[in-house]
C-alpha cells in the first residue's frame, strides 16, 4: 500500500490561502491535514470552522481534521458541516471515546483516534477495530517546527503488529517533525499517512519537496 502525504495548513500562508490550496491540489499531496488548537488541550490557538469552509471551498481532495481540543464532541457536526472529511480526536481528550467515534461516523466522516508522546498504544486494544486510522504524535503537540522524537518509531512498530494481529487495515499517521530524512524509517516501522508543515510551505519549492516524501 502505498503511502498518503498530507500537507498541514497550519504552515501555510494564510494571506495566500488559495494559492496555497491550489499549490497543495496541483500537488502529488493526498489530503489537507487541518490542525484544530483551542488553548485549553494543547497551548496554542489555531484557526476554527470559518478557515476551514475556506480550504473546503478550494481544496479538491480529502480534509483531515485533526481536533486538539477538550470536549471535541460538542462540535463534530459543525466540522462535518464546514468539510471534513475525516475526523481524529485525542485519546485523552474525550471521556466516552467509543461513543464520540460513533457521532463522527453518523456525521458521515470517517473516524480515528489520535495519542500524545507519552500515551502507550495498547489503550487501543479494544477500539481499534472502530478506527480508520490512528494518528500518532511524534512530538508534543501545539506548535509546528519541533524534532520529531526517538519514542515515535517503536509506538508505530508495535501499533502497527496490533493492527495486523486483528487483520485490519488501519491507516497509521505521524503527525510532527516529519522530514525527509526520518520519513523512509516512519514508513518502514509501519506509518502509512505522513503530515508536514513546516518541512514543506517553508521549503523553496513545496511542490518539489511534497513529490519527495511520496516517492520514497
Amino acid at each position: 500500500m502505498s503511502h498518503l502525504i498530507a500537507p498541514s495548513m497550519l504552515a501555510a500562508d494564510f494571506g495566500n490561502l488559495q494559492r496555497d490550496c491550489e499549490m497543495v491540489n496541483n500537488s502529488d499531496a493526498d489530503w489537507f491535514h487541518i490542525d484544530v488548537m483551542d488553548g485549553h488541550f494543547v497551548p496554542n490557538i489555531s484557526y476554527g470552522m470559518p478557515v476551514i469552509k475556506a480550504i473546503k471551498k478550494h481544496a479538491t481532495k480529502p480534509l483531515d481534521v485533526h481536533l486538539m481540543i477538550e470536549k471535541p464532541e460538542r462540535y463534530i457536526e459543525e466540522f462535518a458541516n464546514v468539510g471534513a472529511d475525516i475526523i481524529t480526536v485525542h485519546y485523552e481528550s474525550t471521556v466516552h471515546l467509543d461513543r464520540t467515534l460513533a457521532q463522527i461516523n453518523d456525521a458521515g466522516c470517517k473516524a480515528g483516534i489520535v495519542l500524545n508522546l507519552t500515551t502507550p498504544v495498547s489503550v487501543l486494544e479494544d477500539i481499534l477495530p472502530k478506527c480508520y486510522m490512528v494518528l500518532i504524535m511524534s512530538i508534543n503537540p501545539g506548535f509546528g517546527g519541533q524534532k520529531l522524537e526517538d519514542v515515535t518509531y517503536d509506538k508505530v512498530k508495535k501499533l502497527r503488529k496490533m493492527i495486523n494481529d486483528k487483520g485490519l487495515d488501519t491507516h497509521i499517521e505521524i503527525d510532527g517533525g516529519v522530514n525527509i530524512d526520518n520519513a523512509k524509517k516512519l514508513i518502514n516501522a509501519g506509518a502509512n499517512v505522513l503530515v508536514a508543515g513546516s518541512f514543506v510551505f517553508k521549503s523553496q519549492n513545496p511542490t518539489q519537496t511534497i513529490s519527495d516524501l511520496k516517492s520514497i
